[in-house]
C-alpha cells in the first residue's frame, strides 16, 4: 500500500497503521512510533509536521491505493453491469486482503482527525468519483432507478462494509460465491424495472 513512499516514510506509515490499529489514535505517540518504526524522531519530523499530518497521509495513502485498485476493476469491465461486479469485488477484496487498512479507513473516515480537504481530495480521487459516475451513467441508460447515484454508492458500500467486519471478526466466511451473490443482489436493489 505504500509503495510510493521512500523507506523511511513506509516505515513510519507501516508502524503508525499497526500501532492504531492495536491501540487506537489516542494512544499512538511520536515516541511510539519512533520506537516501533526504527526511525528517530527527528527523522519522522523531516518528513512529517506532526502526528496529524502523519494520520492525514496514512488515511490518503490507504484510499489512493484503494482507489487505484478499484478503479482498474472498473476499466477491466465492458459493460456497466461488468464494471459493477468488478468494481464492488475489489473493494471486497482489498478489505480482506488489508484488513488493517480497511479497519482503519472505517473508524477514521468520519473522523475530525482527517482534515476537510483531505477528504475532500480523497473521496473525488478515489474509488468512490468513478463508481458514482458509473452509477450515474447505469442511470441515464435505464439500467437504474432514477437516484442519488452517491447515496447509492455509499449504500452498498454500507452492505459490503458490514459483510466484511463480519468475516474479519470470524462471523462468516467470504467465499466468493457469497460476494458475487451479495454484489448481485445490490445490482438488483436499484435495477430499474417495468412495474406496469
Amino acid at each position: 500500500m505504500f509503495e510510493n513512499y521512500n523507506k523511511v516514510q513506509q516505515a513510519v506509515l507501516e508502524t503508525t497503521l499497526n500501532i492504531i490499529i492495536r491501540k487506537e489514535l489516542q494512544a499512538t505517540s511520536m515516541a511510539l512510533i519512533a520506537k516501533e518504526s526504527g526511525v528517530s524522531t527527528g527523522n519522522i519530523y523531516h518528513y512529517f509536521k506532526s502526528k496529524e499530518d502523519i494520520v492525514n497521509e496514512l488515511y490518503k495513502a490507504i484510499v489512493t491505493f484503494n482507489g487505484e485498485q478499484v478503479r482498474g476493476g472498473l476499466l477491466k469491465g465492458t459493460t456497466i453491469r461488468e464494471k459493477f461486479e468488478l468494481g464492488w469485488n475489489r473493494v471486497i477484496e482489498l478489505g480482506k486482503q488489508y484488513p488493517q487498512g480497511f479497519q482503519f479507513i472505517e473508524q477514521y473516515s468520519f473522523s475530525p482527525y482527517i482534515y476537510e480537504e483531505v477528504k475532500l481530495e480523497v473521496y473525488t480521487g478515489g474509488w468512490c468519483g468513478p463508481m458514482n459516475e458509473l452509477y450515474q451513467e447505469a442511470i441515464r441508460e435505464k439500467l437504474f432507478i432514477p437516484m442519488n447515484p452517491k447515496m447509492m454508492v455509499q449504500m452498498h458500500y454500507g452492505t459490503f462494509v458490514y459483510m466484511l467486519k463480519a468475516h474479519l471478526h470470524g462471523i462468516f466466511e467470504l467465499s466468493s460465491e457469497s460476494v458475487s451473490g451479495a454484489i448481485r443482489s445490490c445490482w438488483n436493489a436499484v435495477t430499474l424495472r417495468d412495474i406496469t
